[in-house]
């Protein structure tokens, strides 16, 4: 098998900096182009400085429309926006990394069916997939805390939800809350029970458990560090924990990148990986489930190329077998 043929959209962000991270060390890629009408003409590593003396390639304002795998790292709104005035090979599959093709209602696009990209959910779907709507960075992290307790139909009363993210999980432009004088020793909240990944959350909660008809009440959080999304979840059980890490291993058994720890959790056990981690405490009524990804990686270019890999039909783990940074 040749080696698949990358373009990549939105290149100068921090998703798309992880992209080609991953990508030039995947065994199976080749990176043909990265589209960046801001940059065209400069070197990747100028932006994307890690990347020196591993990437020789310059940002380009042209595309080429018979690359195999297109990925859109565009902001939210704006994948739709590029593929109307852009036009591929019916044989190039797209993964998207915006929240333009996520919800249900949304998911045709110019006779192309997007399916959501949750491996933990989707797998067999994915593998025959050609376009893939890749799951927001908060809405990973609570739905693989979630959906083992949806599948069993055991969400019946509200579920509350406190996570924190670091400063990438914003994006590259700057503003008020992204200055590091502003981010450095402090925490806020924002968008208070409205996060736009509600709307993804509650439509795969409601996919495993179709009468769920409790609230998701979700406190997101501003952290001061760089990456990494920290998130606890409570709601009501009547069983035991025990019976709680056996269903939730049960659950995961297959899944090659979503853990459950025995042991408390923290965030460098996946910064720099594709992992979710999983800790289950019960306390009276309440089952409090933790969950830790890393926001860049399982919560979106990570995920993207696990999501590719299972398309091409290749090992999921490919290009994946990535070190925490945890000293």
């Amino acid at each position: 098998m040749e080696n698949i043929k990358v373009g990549i959209i939105g290149g100068a962000g921090y998703t798309a900096g992880e992209l080609i991270r991953l990508l030039i060390n995947h065994p199976k890629t080749t990176i043909n182009f990265v589209f960046s009408t801001s940059n065209a003409g400069n070197k990747i590593s100028h932006i994307h400085q890690d990347l020196v003396g591993s990437l020789d390639l310059k940002f380009t304002d042209t595309v080429n429309p018979d690359v195999d795998v297109l990925f859109l790292c565009l902001g939210h709104g704006n994948s739709v926006k590029f593929l109307e005035n852009n036009t591929f090979s019916d044989k190039t599959k797209i993964i998207d990394l915006g929240n333009d093709f996520r919800l249900e209602k949304d998911k045709v696009f110019d006779g192309k069916n997007f399916v959501y990209g949750l491996p933990e959910l989707e797998k067999e779907t994915i593998k025959s997939a050609n376009y893939i709507a890749n799951p927001g960075c908060f809405a990973t992290a609570i739905q693989l805390g979630l959906l083992p307790l949806a599948e069993k139909n055991l969400l019946n009363n509200d579920v509350h939800i406190n996570a924190v993210t670091g400063a990438t999980g914003a994006g590259t432009s700057l503003s008020a809350t992204t200055h590091y004088t502003w981010r450095d020793n402090n925490f806020s909240y924002y968008k208070p029970f409205t996060h736009q990944h509600l709307g993804e959350i509650n439509q795969s909660v409601k996919q495993l458990q179709n009468d769920f008809s409790s609230e998701i009440l979700f406190m997101p959080n501003r952290g001061n560090f760089s990456r990494g999304i920290f998130a606890t979840i409570y709601t009501d059980f009547e069983g035991t924990v025990e019976e709680a890490i056996s269903m939730y291993k049960h659950f995961y058994k297959n899944a090659k990148f979503t853990f459950i720890s025995d042991a408390n959790i923290h965030l460098k056990q996946v910064v720099n990986t594709n992992k979710c981690i999983i800790h289950l405490h019960k306390h009276n009524n309440k089952l409090l489930i933790t969950s830790v990804i890393d926001n860049l990686l399982k919560g979106a270019s990570g995920q993207a190329i696990q999501n590719m890999n299972l398309m091409f039909g290749l090992e999921e783990t490919e290009g994946l077998q990535l070190k925490g940074t945890y000293f």
